[in-house]
């Protein structure tokens, strides 16, 4: 499953993962413009892709369109989703957020550490 990502990027879901994340956001508060918008804009931008004999999948005109995909992509496993980046969008966000990773403490991470 194929849809819109985070800062511009792409998320490539296993099926069974898109499920979960889609009946948590239907459980989302319609009353919440925010939560309606993300519901509206998860369910509209998703695509169900099989990827080939080789492996590959095809992309939307729209889906290349909103990550500003050129030429080079980078894939960037997100521990249960794949992200897909245009290739300059990536090394400019790693640049600006690479201090993010080095300072995160944990009450930023849910207490992940």
């Amino acid at each position: 499953m194929v849809t819109k990502g985070q800062d511009h990027s792409l998320a490539v879901y296993p099926k069974d993962e898109f499920t979960a994340l889609a009946r948590r956001a239907a459980e989302a508060s319609r009353s919440n413009p925010q939560a309606r918008a993300f519901v509206r804009a998860l369910a509209a931008s998703t695509d169900e892709q099989r990827p080939d004999a080789q492996g590959r999948i095809m992309l939307s005109a729209e889906h290349r369109r909103y990550a500003n995909l050129s030429k080079d992509c980078v894939v960037i496993g997100s521990v249960d989703f794949l992200e897909i980046w245009d290739k300059q969008a990536w090394e400019s966000y790693l640049a600006e957020h690479e201090e993010d990773y080095s300072q995160a403490r944990d009450e930023s991470l849910g207490g992940i550490f």
